[in-house]
């Protein structure tokens, strides 16, 4: 069984399953320069939560876990584990600074539905009762 997990890995085609803007991976290099956070990646998660039943998370990370995916983007190292990958694979993160809000925007082809805020999605195959509550405040912090 473990030969068939590794021939799969090797299998499984090079480059980021997610993509960062240069906007987003800029103003996260600024972050990372501000907190004097030299080798850290970007580690990108997904866990349950929210009020769509699935949340997203972001810290930085010093620590590589096994499973673990990386990858670069410019000069941003980005972090994804086994488990979150799944959700996350075909993502985007973007930075959004306008007059109405500003932060990271992840844009997730795998999410069926999210909550109004983005924080929280759910997909297919996920527990519609959790997420029939009727909008935000299951969980979320919008």
């Amino acid at each position: 069984m473990a030969t068939m997990e590794q021939n799969l890995t090797e299998l499984t085609p090079a480059g980021p399953m997610l993509m960062v803007s240069d906007v987003a991976a800029n103003r996260l290099l600024a972050m990372m320069q501000e907190k004097q956070l030299d080798g850290y990646a970007l580690r990108v998660f997904v866990q349950g939560g929210g009020c769509s039943g699935m949340q997203y998370g972001m810290i930085f990370d010093n620590e590589a876990r096994e499973g673990d995916s990386e990858f670069s983007t410019g000069e941003l190292r980005v972090v994804v584990d086994r488990i979150s990958a799944n959700y996350l694979t075909g993502a985007s993160i973007d930075y959004v600074d306008d007059m109405m809000n500003s932060g990271f925007k992840i844009e997730n082809p795998n999410a069926t539905s999210s909550c109004g805020c983005g924080h929280s999605f759910r997909t297919e195959g996920g527990d519609d009762e959790e997420s029939s509550a009727g909008g935000c405040g299951g969980g979320c912090s919008c």
